[in-house]
């Protein structure tokens, strides 16, 4: 069993940053492979980011790329989202998500096995 908590979202002006935290419990952190999605009012939820179990590989929404850098720290057993240049229409719910035991389809929702409560991400325009 794992258990994640995010922390780190909040109100921000757009064109502002902030940096996402998600703590994982467990020893095996190293093992998964960690995502970042989103959510926003009325919407699906959405991909944002992922990260190879050593870091070494990472993907991105196209809507984020270039604006958000996902990256882990396996000694502290955290997974970060730093995002850059939001917009409004960042505005949304932040989950993290660990999954092992999959290749590929990093972006799908449905291969993920733990999730966290998520982080309110709300940006004015």
């Amino acid at each position: 069993q794992v258990r994640l908590v995010e922390s780190g979202g909040g109100l921000v002006q757009a064109g502002g940053s902030l940096r996402l935290s998600c703590v994982a419990s467990g020893r095996t952190f190293s093992g998964y492979d960690m995502g970042w999605f989103r959510q926003a009012p009325g919407k699906e939820r959405e991909f944002v980011a992922a990260s190879s179990r050593n870091g070494g590989t990472t993907y991105y929404a196209d809507s984020v790329k270039g604006r958000c850098t996902i990256s882990r720290d396996n000694a502290r057993n955290t997974v970060y989202l730093q995002m850059d240049s939001l917009k409004p229409d960042d505005t949304a719910v932040y989950y993290c998500a660990a999954r092992r035991g999959y290749i590929g389809d990093y972006y799908i929702s449905e291969t993920y096995n733990y999730w966290g409560q998520g982080t309110q991400v709300t940006v004015s325009s």
